[in-house]
């Protein structure tokens, strides 16, 4: 009993929008869940490719013959999974995620979250060109959710709690706590508000604090050194910002481009297709699987010429867009990142002809990444975040400013590009967008409006509820009238309008609703009479249709003077 009214009192606080104990607490939970899940799902691959490669990302370390049937059969092994859930949870990813939390509150399908994880892993140690953050993103989304769905907390807490894990889930792959938030607030999230950047900012720092007892301090691009750019340099990093804005949207043009070509191939053809381009690639030149950081750092340490950089940005690139566009279960940042890396060392070529420039590799390395990222996601405070977080350095953020405005307008303005998965959501016909008033009243749970104070009548006659409400005016007045197969109720109140030779009585047939709902839901169920109410009620069993006696217990009313007055409310 104490703990159902512990329950019940969390669910009426995290149904407010605003900072509180009880969200910062479940922030934590869900932040430690999420980052669970995600260090499960990076040990699993890395152990594969330890087992399969002696190493992460060794693929030069076995012969050429066997790499061409790596990606295949890891293909195969993430076909035979699919089949086992449904090739219809087949979506997943960032955008799929992004879909779910406007339009389901965060809400992922267990049967996409399996095709999720186990096609995650094969993918990413079969050498595919897609990075780990895709499934993490989705995973940690799924994971997040399902705690705050099992405690049947307010649909408004629980896309915050998705947020959450999303936060801590990318936290935990890549160690950048900073970075994560900014991703979950500018990419996911798409708003940026105070009462939710508390309990993802607690969850992003539990899932780095997880990931390094787990792997250790240290992020995966420690081995990029940032040095001090002079700032007779900083006129070239603007025309390095035009290239990475034009490679970006080349990049976003060329996927969607393979997308549309591929989308009436069936679904297992489409994959094969992507495994055996990879794996051809891949016997040719090894280093050109996979999107890990390690192969990257193996690179740079050993001085590239240019010909082989060029050569691998080429592969990579056409790789990427291959196995993402062909639908290989996987992300597209770490893809970007690799290629964002590979051609600003590349662009960093000309200024040799000055000056010997080797100490800036790595520099360049990072604005490169930062530029990618910002111009193909459309995330300029994501890719600022994520690559002063990789540096460790502040004298990083002058640079990757120029560069990120120059790439991002560049990329937006001249090229017409948008964000990768805008138009992926667009392609695919999934909602991403909600009406002002709707963004407004999902922050709100129903419980932190209702009215828990009413009179309940059932089958009362008109002269009992009349003779009620003259000396209770401001009393909230329930009919329910029972029928032989059904019953229904009614919000009664007196009729200003006072018609001659009828009792002065307004009654207004009543709509139910959980009480996990937002305002939202009672603005679209109200919106159109602009009158009546909704009653709240409690569901007592798993099953949503199943109430005690047959009937809803309702604990509380809501009326359109409600919604009307909580609409035009004073803000600061």
């Amino acid at each position: 009993m104490f703990l159902r009214s512990l329950l019940e009192s969390l669910r009426r606080e995290v149904s407010h929008p605003r900072t509180s104990l009880q969200l910062c607490l479940l922030g934590i939970i869900a932040g430690v869940c999420a980052a669970s899940i995600i260090i499960v799902f990076r040990l699993s691959f890395e152990f594969i490719q330890k087992m399969l490669l002696g190493g992460v990302a060794q693929y030069a370390a076995i012969e050429s013959k066997y790499l061409f049937f790596l990606p295949v059969s890891a293909i195969i092994c993430v076909i035979f999974v699919a089949k086992l859930t449904g090739f219809k949870h087949y979506r997943m990813g960032i955008p799929f995620v992004i879909h779910r939390i406007k339009t389901r509150y965060g809400h992922i399908p267990l049967r996409t979250s399996i095709n999720q994880f186990f096609g995650g892993v094969f993918s990413l140690a079969g050498g595919l060109v897609v990075g780990k953050e895709g499934p993490t993103v989705h995973l940690a989304a799924a994971g997040s959710h399902f705690l705050g769905q099992w405690f049947r907390l307010p649909f408004n807490s629980l896309r915050i709690l998705t947020g959450c894990g999303i936060a801590a889930g990318v936290a935990a792959a890549f160690n950048t706590p900073f970075a994560a938030v900014i991703f979950v607030m500018e990419v996911v999230l798409r708003q940026y508000r105070v009462h939710v950047f508390i309990p993802v900012m607690l969850a992003a720092a539990c899932g780095s604090v997880l990931t390094r007892i787990v792997f250790g301090n240290e992020n995966e691009l420690t081995f990029l050194n940032f040095q001090v750019i002079d700032n007779i340099l900083l006129p070239y990093l603007i025309v390095f910002g035009i290239a990475l804005g034009l490679l970006a949207a080349l990049f976003n043009k060329q996927l969607m481009l393979v997308i549309r070509l591929f989308r009436h191939v069936n679904m297992i053809t489409r994959l094969l297709l992507a495994a055996v381009i990879t794996g051809i690639v891949g016997y040719f030149m090894p280093q050109a699987l996979g999107a890990e950081f390690a192969a990257i750092e193996t690179l740079f340490a050993n001085d590239p010429q240019l010909s082989l950089l060029l050569l691998l940005f080429a592969l990579k690139f056409v790789l990427a867009v291959f196995a993402i566009g062909l639908g290989v279960p996987g992300g597209i940042i770490g893809a970007v990142m690799i290629i964002g890396m590979l051609a600003g060392v590349i662009l960093l070529q000309p200024l040799y002809s000055m000056s010997d420039q080797s100490e800036m590799t790595s520099t360049f390395a990072l604005l490169g990444l930062a530029g990618m990222l910002a111009a193909v996601l459309h995330a300029p405070m994501a890719a600022l975040s994520s690559v002063m977080e990789l540096s460790g350095n502040s004298q990083v953020i002058l640079p990757a400013i120029v560069v990120i405005v120059s790439a991002y307008v560049t990329s937006k303005q001249l090229c017409n590009n948008r964000s990768i998965f805008i138009q992926q959501l667009e392609f695919q016909n999934l909602p991403y967008t909600t009406s002002s008033i709707r963004d407004s009243l999902q922050e709100t749970g129903v419980m932190a409006i209702m009215q828990t104070e009413f009179k309940h009548f059932v089958d009362a006659p008109k002269a009992a509820l009349y003779k009620y409400l003259q000396s209770n005016p401001n009393q909230l007045v329930l009919q329910e009238q029972i029928f032989e197969i059904d019953r229904q109720y009614q919000i009664v109140s007196m009729d200003v309008s006072l018609q001659e030779g009828v009792l002065p009585l307004a009654i207004h047939q009543m709509e139910g609703l959980s009480d996990q709902s937002t305002m939202a839901e009672v603005y679209e169920t109200l919106h159109k009479q602009r009158q009546g109410a909704v009653y709240i009620y409690q569901e007592l069993d798993v099953d949503a249709h199943v109430f005690e006696h047959g009937k809803p217990k309702i604990i509380g009313i809501i009326t359109w003077n409600m919604l009307h007055s909580y609409l035009f409310r004073q803000q600061h």
